[in-house]
């Protein structure tokens, strides 16, 4: 997300205080379990390690949407819907 608002040249204090704003989300701390997890949706979806790490902390975390310019807009993992900020105007 830095470097989408970098290459956006979007001001740093600005960058700053949308960085605060997401320090009040829920913070999913990943463990074993969720590291097993993220390899089974991993081979059931074909998406790489980490984007399955990301799906399995959005579903832990109750999340119904993920924003994401990486995995494919509209793509549902479970219970989990991808939305990319960058073409819905975040």
């Amino acid at each position: 997300m830095r470097s989408t608002l970098a290459r956006r040249r979007v001001l740093h204090v600005i960058t700053r205080d949308i960085v605060s704003d997401y320090l009040a989300w829920h913070v999913v701390v990943n463990g074993g379990d969720s590291i097993l997890e993220a390899l089974e949706l991993e081979a059931r979806y074909q998406v790489s390690f980490w984007d399955a790490l990301v799906i399995q902390a959005a579903q832990v975390a109750g999340a119904e949407v993920l924003y994401s310019e990486d995995l494919a807009d509209g793509q549902r993992y479970g219970t989990v819907r991808v939305k990319n900020p960058l073409t819905h105007g975040g």
